[in-house]
């Protein structure tokens, strides 16, 4: 038997999953991402807490097969916008900061200054945000200069692990596509934006199309992580972009929907466009795992991670199952309580890093079945106004084809506010970990297992399901929307930014009183 593994680095889990090639899960295993918040708009994770993550899950996932020598091939796919600094031993040097993590605003905002948004927009198809790869090695350069001075390369997650796993850099056009130093037209590194700021293109790692075949997994990465010695590494990419081939939307007119700690919007294209419009309402274009695709791509930064925030805080560690369940009994528009989810950044059409969540509508009478309801409608209500700006965008006009996936889908409420709200029924995918098989295709093409992309689609078998919207209901939050929801973000963006500083100037000050640690 052939058998593919695909390795899944997240935000919030790290999941290594063993699929025959027709897309059947053999074998799974999932460990936590730990993730360290030390204050406000800092997030990081630990590389050797992560990697040991990822040798328990692999471990694990292989300890379930009869015979490990049966997996042929592995790839990874990992969120993106967050990397790893290496010296020339390929030893770590510094914590990866999340690619959540805003604190390289002053960063972003030199680049605006050195730069300028639309030029950045134009040339790699970001608009300028302070997650990408480049803020934050600008940041490491400014605010580790020990670390950095001795840096040879920045691999991202999945370039990491791959690397780990076979000894050789590389990294995937998805993931180079998000570090905002990628000429997206000609898909190599762009060397004015990096003489612009002062970065060797020597950093970043040869790039190379996804599946290709980087090497093979050595015998020192065999006796750590039981993968066979011999199995072929192949390139992996964004985790998005990896579920998005599982799901078969490598084409215009179809559309991605990603459901887990994000909610990610992902609309394939056959070129990149240069309008800087595109960029100045949030939204991100790059290159896709398949070859000659591009994508538009916006979202919500907090979904699963606003409910999931929700059922530990004010939910008191009640199940998702009990949480919906209640809030099913309460009846459309919560009671007039409304939740904006900007629990890390506001989401396209609106780039304000330092917009926060809130609450609106809270009364003596709201019970906590009532504030979830209003979590989840509120989740809708910032889906349809990311999905209405993207697609008053010609490259983007004509989405008619949704395709669900994701964790997030087994939450039947939200399934059906969202489809109603948006009123646009949406196919649910029943994959069992869509992004995980995406890199176990891709890692199988390295091995030869398909002959191309295209074909092994076509062998993925899985279930379908199609949500409809409630007619009924369609009409009573169209008024919501347009009439409250839609102007929340405005309205209290002020207050946010005030708050925002006075907690970084609280913070900073706390810092600075603290005594020095010996860590």
């Amino acid at each position: 038997m052939t058998l593919l593994l695909g390795l899944d680095v997240g935000s919030t889990n790290v999941k290594a999953v063993i699929h025959k090639p027709d897309g059947k899960v053999v074998a799974r295993a999932t460990a936590a991402t730990i993730t360290h918040y030390p204050r406000p708009g800092w997030s990081f994770q630990r590389v050797d807490e992560l990697w040991g993550q990822i040798v328990r899950v692999l471990r694990a996932a292989l300890e379930q097969l009869p015979d490990s020598k049966q997996v042929v091939s592995l790839a990874v796919a990992s969120v993106a916008e967050a990397g790893v600094p290496i010296d020339r031993t390929g030893r770590p040097l510094a914590d990866i900061i999340a690619w959540f993590d805003t604190r390289p605003i002053a960063e972003m905002e030199w680049l605006a200054t050195t730069i300028g948004a639309d030029t950045l927009f134009v040339r790699t198809g970001l608009s300028l945000q302070p997650i990408f790869g480049l803020c934050k090695m600008l940041w490491l350069r400014k605010h580790e200069p020990d670390a950095w001075s001795r840096t040879t390369r920045w691999l991202n997650i999945s370039d990491y692990v791959a690397y780990r796993l076979c000894g050789v850099p590389a990294t995937g056009v998805s993931l180079a596509s998000r570090t905002m130093a990628l000429d997206l037209q000609r898909r190599c590194w762009d060397d004015d934006i990096l003489r612009a700021v002062g970065m060797p293109v020597e950093l970043f790692a040869p790039i190379a199309e996804a599946g290709t075949a980087l090497g093979r997994v050595t015998a020192e990465a065999t006796a750590e992580t039981t993968v066979p010695t011999g199995a072929t590494v192949a390139v992996g990419g964004h985790d998005h972009l990896c579920g998005a081939l599982a799901a078969g939307v490598t084409e215009p007119g179809t559309m991605l929907e990603s459901l887990g700690t994000t909610d990610t919007l992902l609309a394939p294209t056959l070129q990149p466009t240069a309008d800087p419009e595109l960029g100045r309402q949030g939204f991100s274009q790059g290159a896709h795992v398949m070859p000659d695709r591009y994508y538009i791509f916006g979202g919500q930064y907090t979904l699963g991670a606003s409910i999931e925030w929700f059922r530990e805080t004010i939910g008191a560690g009640q199940s998702h199952a009990a949480l919906i369940a209640a809030a099913e009994e309460v009846p459309i528009g919560s009671y007039g309580v409304c939740f904006l989810p900007h629990l890390r950044l506001a989401s396209p059409p609106n780039v304000d890093p330092a917009s926060r969540g809130a609450f609106l509508g809270l009364a003596s009478g709201v019970t906590r079945p009532t504030l979830y309801r209003a979590v989840i409608e509120g989740l809708g209500f910032e889906s349809r106004g990311v999905l209405e700006a993207l697609r008053s965008f010609p490259e983007a006009a004509n989405l008619k084809d949704a395709r669900s996936i994701g964790g997030v889908t087994r939450n039947r409420l939200l399934m059906q506010l969202r489809t109603t709200i948006r009123n646009q029924a949406t196919t649910v995918l029943e994959i069992e970990e869509a992004t995980a098989l995406g890199a176990a295709v891709l890692g199988g093409l390295g091995a030869g297992v398909y002959p191309d992309l295209p074909s092994a689609i076509a062998a993925l078998k899985y279930q379908r399901g199609v949500i409809e919207p409630v007619a009924a209901d369609v009409d009573q939050y169209d008024r919501i929307y347009d009439t409250v929801y839609r102007h929340i973000y405005a309205t209290v963006a002020p207050l946010s930014h005030k708050l925002v500083a006075l907690s970084d100037t609280t913070a900073a000050n706390a810092q600075s009183a603290a005594p020095e640690s010996s860590e």
